[in-house]
């Protein structure tokens, strides 16, 4: 039926030309060489020359196969299907086309282990190099000078929050170190003896330039029952009612004095770590403060489980209220004379203990240095009445949040801060009055204090935006987000210098997949190369000493 219809339509001495074109078709689906499928289509142009023609392509096309081998499946489907032959294409179309299926035939084979959307540049894979090295590497240390009292929160930080000033940032991250000390001591020795006073513990604080010099502890103001320690005898530390909780540190390094522009004192505290400490946090009515409070405010008001760990004396320790006050008035008498400030610093637990600590040493002595808090995760400690006592005594506090932490969101309902934002929003109405009578007699009518500079973990490329609870509370996590943290409409900074190994390790259930593959070769790459250099010291004569500890 075809052939009647092509000799109704096609003069006799074509039909022969018309079929050479159509074997031409069939030859010119095969992806591996166009070129071959040109050239046998002008010789199908000759007369009685297309079988021949066809023949001798097939043959061609077959050794070319052997030759370069078969590509994958998927990709052979796609390459095999048929393309409309279009008369008008050039010769120059057609190489172009054929150099593009070969170069696609290389990448079919590898095809399927690759994804272009998990492969990193080269510069950012340098990049990932650089910050899962151990080595340290920090913003860099300007001179505050005659600025230092700015950084320290004279004028509530405005103008270095958003963006964040890359001399702040550095401050930031330096006092979370020094928390992050207080762990680290804490847990390579956490059990204390209930039956004589602790000895000096070490602190191997992250800046050489500062000094311990007091060690703090902590008292619950109950401890369990005896039957506790018959049923769960492997608790040992969890359960003792004092522990050691920070230490109080100051600088005796020159040149550092010199950038700073005073000599700083800084009381650094950890987070919740034992039974006893977590059943304080769950105690969070509010109880009246010791002290005088101004008639004009209301009386204010701190967690009661907060303030029994500050004010408890243990059975061979002081109370950390008395420890802190003690020596921060005898460094003061020590230094007299010199330009002084103090700076408490805490996570979690700590930061709410750095509140009652700051709000204390504010009034320890007649003329009391500036007194600075720097906290990280912190959960609210008391009322507005507390709120409003620590604006009068000057105690600056600069706290630190992520969006993601719920730790910063407790205690309390929203009578607290809501409260305060109706009366400024809404006065001498009703709804106010009730407002205020609520909140006044609510024992869960919390506040915030200070000024707050908030990070986000969605932000961090390396974070995933789903991280779990204990993710977004890690101190780890928070100097990770301020250190990449530029302006809260600006994505994570290009630039930022700290390690991404420690979060690795801390987090790694909660980095992208991505980084945790890369930084496990990477690992695994470095291990092998420090186990070739170790296996070739080996070999070498040993030395005649041990190396510092240090």
């Amino acid at each position: 039926m075809l052939s009647m219809q092509i000799g109704s339509t096609i003069p006799a001495h074509n039909i022969q030309l018309f079929q050479a074109r159509r074997e031409s078709f069939k030859c010119q689906t095969s992806p591996l060489n166009p070129f071959i499928t040109t050239a046998s289509s002008t010789q199908s142009l000759k007369p009685n020359s297309s079988s021949s023609s066809t023949e001798l392509t097939r043959l061609h096309l077959s050794n070319l196969d052997k030759l370069l081998q078969k590509p994958a499946p998927e990709q052979s489907q796609l390459l095999h299907k048929e393309q409309p032959f279009d008369q008008k294409n050039s010769n120059n179309g057609l190489e172009n086309k054929g150099r593009i299926l070969l170069e696609g035939l290389n990448l079919a084979r590898i095809w399927p282990e690759m994804k272009a959307a998990e492969e990193m540049s080269p510069r950012n894979l340098n990049r990932l190099k650089r910050l899962l090295s151990k080595t340290e590497e920090y913003s860099p240390r300007n001179n505050l000078g005659s600025r230092w009292r700015e950084y320290h929160g004279s004028n509530d930080w405005v103008g270095l929050l958003d963006p964040l000033d890359e001399n702040l940032r550095r401050e930031v991250v330096r006092y979370g170190e020094f928390v992050q000390a207080a762990y680290h001591s804490f847990h390579s020795n956490p059990a204390m003896s209930s039956e004589e006073p602790p000895y000096p513990r070490y602190v191997a604080l992250p800046d050489r330039s500062y000094r311990v010099t007091k060690s703090l502890y902590a008292t619950s103001s109950v401890g369990l029952p005896k039957w506790v320690d018959d049923v769960a005898p492997d608790l040992g530390w969890m359960t003792q009612r004092s522990s050691w909780i920070g230490y109080v540190a100051v600088c005796e390094d020159k040149r550092e004095i010199q950038r700073m522009g005073r000599r700083d004192i800084v009381i650094s505290l950890r987070g919740t770590a034992t039974c006893l400490e977590w059943a304080e946090n769950m105690k969070a009515n509010l109880v009246d403060m010791a002290g005088n409070d101004d008639l004009v405010h209301e009386q204010s008001k701190v967690e009661c489980g907060f303030l029994n760990l500050y004010k408890t004396r243990g059975a061979h320790v002081p109370s950390l209220a008395e420890s802190v006050v003690e020596e921060v008035r005898r460094l003061i008498e020590l230094y007299k004379g010199e330009t002084l400030s103090i700076t408490v610093t805490g996570h979690s637990l700590g930061a709410a203990l750095a509140l009652l600590v700051a709000e204390e040493l504010s009034t320890c002595a007649p003329q009391a240095p500036p007194v600075a808090v720097f906290s990280f995760g912190g959960p609210r400690v008391g009322n507005r009445g507390f709120s409003s006592r620590i604006n009068a005594n000057n105690v600056k506090v600069l706290r630190i949040v992520n969006n993601q932490d719920l730790i910063t969101r407790v205690p309390g309902i929203f009578m607290g801060e809501e409260g305060a934002q109706h009366e400024h929003k809404a006065t001498n109405t009703n709804i106010t009055r009730v407002l205020e009578m609520l909140n006044k007699n609510n024992p869960w009518a919390y506040s915030h204090v200070g000024t707050e500079l908030r990070v986000d973990t969605k932000m961090s490329p390396y974070l995933k935006p789903d991280a779990d609870v204990a993710c977004c509370h890690d101190l780890e996590a928070y100097l990770h987000l301020v250190d990449g943290f530029i302006a809260s409409n600006c994505p994570f900074r290009a630039n930022a210098k700290r390690s991404l190994l420690k979060l690795v390790n801390e987090q790694g259930s909660n980095v992208k997949k991505l980084y945790t593959s890369k930084a496990n070769a990477l690992t695994k790459l470095k291990l092998e190369r420090e186990g070739r250099s170790m296996s070739m010291s080996m070999q070498m004569p040993s030395p005649t000493c041990l190396p510092s500890p240090s």
